[in-house]
């Protein structure tokens, strides 16, 4: 498909979604095919990576490549992507378990690399596809089938953990804002660097009731409308620590001058190195047999 991409359902797939009925992911299917279609680059010019899990399915429900690879590991094999080839716009997805916990230790080396990639984490807090074990997120105290008196552990914080690491661009969404979450990743996919957006995406089977559409719509906490600055990053790091406790949505953090990307340094790299390289096209002419 050549030309520019702007109805939403380019990109939307003949496979049907298999989430249960009122899964956040529904929603954020939807934010995705907007907000590519507002960037209106075509389907083959797009790739979209995945791990494993519920959320892991959404790279099958659109047009663009989609690679739905090995649970955590989704950032390295999206980095080898995007390195071999830089001129892809490529889009990471996965869920708090997949991203937090077996592919946890990928997350701060993607963002001191700062590929120019865009990994949006659905977050609910379980283990879903593996019916409701305790995930990095849950809350203390809650009560899965691993942890049936009780969580002991202290919950991870995706924003305040990417916003230590030094992250460009740092937001929070939610399907229960669809133009909220809409613009949150096209903005994502806009910023030149590394880009991460966790989505607050309930589960209907195991997931809090206290955290459903519902409930979200009444606790949403639009940063915008609080004033905040999102280029200061050491008053989004306070904001970020109110994790779990206050559904706070917008941009924590969004760097306004963003260094080189790993893939523009490349590209000088190899811009430098082939200055004085002879030209590809006589490479074989030293071992042409001369008469």
């Amino acid at each position: 498909m050549s030309g520019a991409c702007n109805d939403p359902k380019t990109f939307k797939s003949d496979l049907k979604p298999i989430w249960c009925p009122g899964c956040g992911d529904f929603g954020v299917l939807q934010a995705v095919y907007r907000a590519l279609a507002a960037i209106g680059r075509p389907t083959h010019e797009i790739a979209f990576i995945s791990g494993i899990g519920c959320s892991s399915r959404i790279p099958g429900y659109t047009t663009v490549y989609g690679f739905n690879t090995v649970h955590g590991r989704a950032l390295p094999i999206a980095q080898g992507l995007k390195t071999a080839n830089p001129d892809l716009l490529v889009l990471v997805a996965g869920g708090d378990g997949d991203g937090f916990s077996i592919g946890g230790g990928h997350v701060p080396h993607a963002i001191r690399r700062n590929h120019d990639l865009t990994y949006i984490v659905m977050d609910n807090q379980i283990y879903g596809l593996t019916k409701g074990q305790l995930s990095p997120t849950t809350p203390k105290g809650e009560t899965t089938v691993t942890s049936p008196y009780g969580s002991f552990e202290e919950p991870v914080n995706p924003l305040l953990y990417c916003l230590a690491y030094g992250a460009g661009y740092v937001a929070q969404g939610t399907p229960a804002d669809l133009p909220g979450l809409t613009a949150l990743i096209e903005e994502g996919l806009r910023y030149p660097g590394f880009a991460f957006i966790n989505i607050q995406s309930p589960c209907v089977t195991y997931g809090d009731s206290e955290m459903q559409m519902k409930e979200q719509r009444a606790a949403l906490r639009p940063l915008l409308a609080e004033g905040h600055d999102g280029s200061d990053r050491i008053k989004g790091m306070d904001l970020a620590q109110q994790y779990g406790r206050t559904l706070h949505t917008g941009v924590f953090y969004r760097n306004p001058t963003p260094p080189p990307t790993y893939d523009q340094l490349v590209r000088e790299r190899q811009a430098d190195q082939g200055k004085d390289q002879p030209d590809r096209r006589r490479a074989l002419d030293r071992f042409a047999v001369r008469h």
